[in-house]
């Protein structure tokens, strides 16, 4: 990309990393993507944000999720406004927090109740406990390699864990039913709760779609064991389906962590649960200095009354995938395909499963990049119903490029 030697977002790494251990940490450091991968944005609107540096990229990765309407959708900027003249951390709750959990309650099949919180692991730990303190047992099974948060009973990195963190957790392969009925039998009289991805969405690897049949499983072999089933629905949920990812294998959990895309940007999570946990979650100590914001909330609220009117599951499938369609790379013969549920591609065999990031996926990557299209070279992208089908038809021009220039390089590894 020509810029110049000094960009903005060149200075603003180099004062980050006299404040900020690494200049940026977690999933959001750029420094462990190619270089030319932007690392400080300045604003965004629609399905497009723009970096410091004044570059303008159609975007598919929506803020990691969260974005679904489009970024400053004008329905959910009006609900937040509204909020946010009135008051945002007050004393406690507003009547916004009341609404959601009776939208989310009136859109969610297994939900009689719901808590709100910020993030995904605040949703994923709450379920956990919750599961722990209505049964009264410890074991909780996972599947191998599944994100369930960044804390250490479930992070993915084991630094300043100890074994203690993880002593009661077990696990399973993701829709294996023996390798389920395994980790079921190991865990004996002592199962708290099953805890399922809503589909398989591990970093680096091929998606997988939850297999009716290991749905089922899980849901009888909770049902035999008195063990909650709780659903990680914070990536996918709104996505799929506004009734929970699973309704789709017909399967219903106790539990489910809620968060990204359920406020449209806005920091806020949530968990549902059936009456059998009600009064656990009744009785619960959980809580957060920011968990009742009623600008979070009224982001839900206003989301999820657009949610009731336009069926965006079915506007992401319209648009589908932005990489790659239409045959091109078969006709280049590249090793490149698209997989993944039409709202959350991912560019396969241009990835590599292992790290680093492969030579392939730099390239095809940096070159739409430089094209105007932001993509990942590992994560699965997300779609937007601000994303048109001109847009999508400028990707595929940018991917052109990309493809191109994995061809003159001769695809190599």
């Amino acid at each position: 990309m020509d810029v110049p030697a000094e960009t903005p977002d060149q200075r603003l790494r180099a004062r980050a990393q006299c404040v900020i251990p690494g200049g940026m940490y977690g999933h959001l450091r750029s420094d462990r993507l190619p270089a030319g991968y932007p690392q400080f944005f300045e604003r965004a609107s629609g399905c497009h944000l723009w970096d410091v540096n004044g570059r303008r990229y159609v975007d598919f990765m929506c803020s990691w999720g969260p974005i679904v309407v489009g970024h400053h959708h004008p329905v959910v900027t009006e609900a937040v406004q509204r909020q946010m003249a009135a008051g945002d951390c007050l004393n406690g709750p507003s009547e916004r927090m009341v609404e959601l959990a009776e939208r989310l309650v009136g859109l969610i099949p297994h939900a009689h109740w719901a808590l709100f919180a910020k993030n995904g692991t605040d949703a994923t730990t709450t379920c956990v406990t919750l599961a722990r303190a209505a049964t009264g047992k410890r074991k909780i099974l996972v599947a191998q390699g599944a994100y369930h948060g960044a804390i250490p009973w479930c992070s993915p990195n084991t630094m300043g864990v100890s074994e203690e963190d993880r002593a009661h957790m077990l696990t399973f392969r993701y829709n294996d039913v023996a390798s389920l009925e395994t980790a079921v039998q190991r865990a004996g009289d002592d199962l708290a709760g099953i805890l399922v991805s809503a589909f398989r969405h591990d970093y680096g690897v091929d998606q997988e779609l939850p297999d009716p049949a290991f749905a089922r499983r899980s849901r009888e072999l909770c049902d035999a064991n008195g063990a909650a089933l709780i659903v990680d629905d914070v990536r996918a949920g709104f996505r799929l389906t506004l009734r929970g990812s699973w309704d789709l294998v017909g399967v219903q959990p106790d539990l489910s962590a809620w968060s990204k895309a359920i406020a449209n940007g806005y920091a806020l999570a949530a968990v549902t649960g059936n009456n059998r946990y009600r009064d656990a979650a009744s009785r619960l100590f959980v809580t957060g200095s920011f968990w009742s914001s009623a600008v979070s909330m009224a982001g839900g609220v206003g989301h999820a009354r657009r949610a009731r009117k336009h069926r965006w599951a079915a506007a992401h499938a319209r648009a589908g995938p932005a990489v790659p369609r239409g045959g091109l790379p078969r006709r280049r013969r590249l090793p490149v395909s698209a997989f993944g549920r039409a709202v959350r591609p991912r560019c396969r065999r241009c990835s590599s499963t292992t790290m680093p990031i492969s030579p392939r996926a730099q390239c095809f990557t940096l070159e739409t990049l430089k094209h105007g299209v932001y993509l990942h070279p590992r994560h699965n992208m997300f779609l937007s119903t601000a994303h048109t089908e001109a847009d999508i038809d400028f990707a595929l021009e940018a991917t052109k490029a990309g493809f191109a220039a994995l061809a003159a390089r001769g695809h190599s590894s």
